[in-house]
């Protein structure tokens, strides 16, 4: 569980970005290990934080899902420029799987186009052109024509439960400011950093 102060100051940086003129404040790294030690990263929305982590949501046989299922210790990055001289928030944690009822009530907020996307798109295979993903949107959304679109099986959501939260700060001249939380068994930590 997230500690109350690590959580509210994440939060207040988060709504900070959100009324500056950040174009996309949810926006995160996702860092992932895949089964042979191979690194990937690639931007991610946040859908959630509360005291047992950081949300985002997936199709379950993409890429990140398969590394995620080798090996669930992955990393999270946020970077907000417009906050003072530069804001990041790294985390490290372990990555679990949502229930199937909290996947479900995020994908019934979803615009109608985006669920019948997750339908339609085979994530992270071969697609041999635009015209073969553009059939199989048209295919899903006559299929679900006059009724709610339903989660697929192979979509949903993980939070990811931090061990390490780290606060960058940006300042001039490189003197930067860094704090760093670490939990042990239940118990989180602080300490300063050099920059």
């Amino acid at each position: 569980m997230l500690k109350p102060e690590i959580l509210d100051t994440f939060l207040q940086l988060l709504d900070d970005a959100r009324a500056g003129s950040d174009p996309e404040p949810t926006a995160m790294s996702l860092s992932t290990v895949d089964s042979a030690g191979r690194v990937s990263s690639r931007i991610v929305l946040l859908k959630g934080a509360d005291e047992r982590g950081f949300r985002f949501y997936t199709n379950y046989q993409s890429d990140k899902a398969t590394q995620v299922e080798a090996h669930a210790q992955v990393a999270l990055c946020f970077h907000w420029k417009i906050l003072r001289e530069g804001v990041q928030v790294r985390v490290e944690g372990v990555a679990r799987k949502l229930r199937d009822e909290e996947s479900d009530a995020y994908f019934a907020s979803r615009p109608r186009l985006s669920q019948i996307g997750a339908w339609a798109s085979l994530q992270s295979q071969t697609l041999p052109d635009r015209e073969t993903f553009e059939q199989r949107v048209a295919r899903y959304e006559h299929e679900f024509e006059g009724r709610d679109v339903t989660r697929p099986p192979h979509w949903g959501g993980y939070v990811v439960e931090p061990d390490m939260v780290e606060f960058w700060y940006g300042a001039e001249f490189r003197l930067h400011e860094r704090v760093r939380w670490s939990r042990h068994g239940q118990t989180w930590t602080s300490r300063m950093l050099y920059p």
